[in-house]
């Protein structure tokens, strides 16, 4: 008896067709805007203790002295803007770096080293995708490290920030967000690509061999090595980003603010909160990798990487 196809959520997708970027994209908001909320805590109080080292003694007494005084809503506090800015960052990182691969890797430059496509593809992707997350990203900073808070919630942050300084003051850390999410969303996809390769490679057998379980599985562990490269790479940009939202000077210029900040904290300051970004983005990542290829097989389309 012939075994009954599946039927498919979306009806057929064509790979590299309009309809596959956009259900890539989709695949992305689905991946980032869920891990991110959820690893709020973690990124509460490593943007403080990037602002303020002193703040707390550790992370654990941190989101004691965080709850016992504001409860679960203060150890997630950052939330909105942290789930609607990197589910724009997803649609545009995921999304765009597939058409970006298709574009440099098939169409553009087809006998280029398959790494340095991934490479281009990802910097493309990412520089575009943070256009998207940059207002949020900046508002999230204001109110993780201001205390008392700068603003409550998402919207009150937004109208208070535009209402006293205009929209462009948004995208005042959109240089120093290229120089943290650029190098890193590189080192994330293209370790990734290099990583399941290998798994494959000491597995022995096509990826096509294997289950969509094992395929899955694979994805995961691929991320969460990707991830503890993204956070070593791209951590002294990240503090960076910290410091400029929560400690720039009205009418300040970026170079000149960066040299300021840099005179205070040092090299050293520069890795401050280094651990917890690890746990945090080995974890995110590897979470993400495999939600994204989880969402891309029940689409009917092959998990990434280990071509």
């Amino acid at each position: 008896m012939a075994t009954q196809e599946r039927k498919l959520p979306f009806g057929k997708i064509e790979p590299n067709s309009m309809k596959y970027f956009l259900s890539c994209g989709l695949g992305g908001i689905i991946a980032c805007g869920p891990t991110h909320t959820a690893v709020t805590p973690l990124d509460l109080v490593k943007c403080r203790r990037q602002v303020d080292p002193k703040i707390y003694t550790s992370n654990i007494s941190a989101w004691r002295s965080i709850f016992a005084k504001e409860g679960l809503r203060g150890v997630f506090f950052g939330w909105s803007p942290t789930f609607i800015g990197y589910s724009f960052q997803g649609a545009g990182k995921y999304g765009l770096y597939e058409y970006f691969k298709h574009l440099y890797g098939d169409t553009m430059f087809p006998e280029t080293n398959r790494t340095l496509v991934f490479l281009g593809a990802s910097a493309s992707a990412e520089f575009f995708a943070d256009m998207a997350l940059c207002p949020l990203e900046a508002i999230k900073v204001r109110m993780q490290t201001t205390l008392p808070p700068y603003a409550n919630n998402l919207r009150e942050g937004w109208s208070r920030v535009v209402a006293k300084e205009g929209m462009a003051s948004l995208y005042k850390g959109l240089y120093p967000l290229w120089a943290r999410q650029i190098p890193y969303t590189m080192t994330k996809f293209a370790t990734f690509e290099e990583t399941v390769n290998q798994i494959y490679g000491y597995l022995g057998k096509p990826k096509e061999s294997y289950g969509q379980l094992t395929q899955t599985g694979v994805s995961f562990l691929g991320g969460y090595i990707a991830g503890i490269f993204c956070a070593v790479v791209s951590h002294p940009a990240d503090v960076m980003v910290s410091k400029l939202n929560a400690d720039r000077k009205s009418g300040e210029g970026a170079m000149k603010a960066v040299s300021r900040i840099y005179g205070n904290i040092g090299f050293s300051g520069l890795w401050n909160g280094l651990p917890v970004r690890i746990v945090m983005l080995g974890t995110l990542t590897g979470f993400q990798w495999l939600i994204y290829d989880s969402f891309k097989v029940f689409l009917g389309l092959p998990t990434t990487g280990g071509h």
